[in-house]
């Protein structure tokens, strides 16, 4: 029998963005409910983001920052976040400052699980010795006067190799749909994440993404969507 996973990473090479369902999702990782709600639950535990609030944005974020190289994941220290030139808009060259990953994130088997199935991906697309990857877990928050803006700078690229979006919930929100073009302009993909553990994964040397603003269902409550993003370079 074939590697259905090798099979996936192939052909999402071949197209530059795939979205993998949460079935698939939770099989290749071996989890269950009980699992996501336990890694869900850090989400409670991220720290708001000044850089947004600028923008008038509520969301809250850490951030993460590991080396892989001969099979093994190791921890760096994490100093500023700085996106390269061709990429994010809003920050290009501009030295940001977040709260780390908490200790019970960082040693999470599931936060372990998704790195290794995620570096099967970036390995698709380039076959080097060492990686830099970056784990930023999100939560955007709506309220009726106020729209939740996932992306703020529009599409962008992250000016690195495999970009990733994994959904870990969303409560009272409508909106947030992803969408990802080609350089050319030519739309390859729009979808809204809307199950727990839909995984969202583009190729950022050759695509664009962006998530329209989420807005509360429920105007008397607000809207929220956590997400993880992974990336690879």
């Amino acid at each position: 029998m074939g590697n259905p996973l090798r099979v996936d990473a192939d052909t999402f090479a071949a197209a530059g963005v795939c979205v993998m369902p949460p079935i698939d999702v939770a099989r290749s990782l071996g989890v269950d409910e009980d699992v996501w709600t336990r890694f869900g639950a850090h989400w409670d535990e991220l720290a708001p983001d000044p850089y947004a609030a600028e923008l008038g944005i509520q969301r809250l974020r850490r951030y993460g920052h590991y080396r892989f190289a001969d099979g093994l994941f190791e921890p760096v220290p994490i100093g500023a976040f700085v996106q390269p030139q061709d990429s994010n808009p809003l920050y290009v060259e501009r030295d940001r400052h977040f709260e780390p990953l908490t200790d019970t994130f960082a040693s999470d088997p599931l936060l372990d699980g998704l790195l290794r199935l995620l570096v099967r991906f970036a390995t698709a697309l380039d076959d080097v010795a060492e990686w830099t990857v970056k784990v930023h877990p999100f939560r955007v928050l709506a309220s009726a006067d106020s729209d939740g803006r996932p992306t703020p700078e529009g599409l962008h690229r992250d000016g690195v190799t495999l970009v990733t979006s994994l959904l870990i919930g969303r409560r009272n929100a409508v909106g947030g749909e992803s969408t990802v073009f080609d350089m050319d302009g030519r739309r390859l993909l729009a979808t809204t994440l809307s199950e727990r553990g839909t995984l969202l994964l583009g190729d950022d040397r050759r695509t664009v993404h962006g998530v329209s603003p989420i807005r509360p269902l429920d105007e008397s409550a607000p809207a929220v969507r956590d997400v993880l993003v992974i990336t690879f370079a």
